[in-house]
């Protein structure tokens, strides 16, 4: 455990960001397995609706730095084109 003033709030400080990059990375977690699961039912208002949730929750992580933009940016566009394959199949 710390002894100085300043290792004591620290560690505070660090217990409070690892909380609450714990909570995104959840938020995250369910919103990608909703729209996953949307996809498989092949329901494309529901999965239409939870790619929104996913593209906020992506942008939201990257702004915090918990995944790298770049990896947003890729998921953010993998998920688009399930999506669109998803329109493609159901019109025709």
């Amino acid at each position: 455990m710390p002894q100085r003033k300043q290792a004591k709030k620290e560690l505070r400080k660090s217990l409070k960001k690892r909380k609450e990059n714990s909570a995104i990375r959840l938020q995250l977690k369910k919103a990608i397995k909703k729209f996953k699961k949307a996809i498989e039912e092949k329901n494309l208002n529901s999965a239409k609706d939870n790619l929104a949730l996913v593209y906020k929750t992506l942008d939201k992580a990257a702004s915090k730095n918990l995944i790298h933009h770049n990896k947003a940016a890729r998921n953010k566009s993998k998920f688009t084109k399930l999506l669109n394959a998803l329109r493609s199949k159901g019109s025709s």
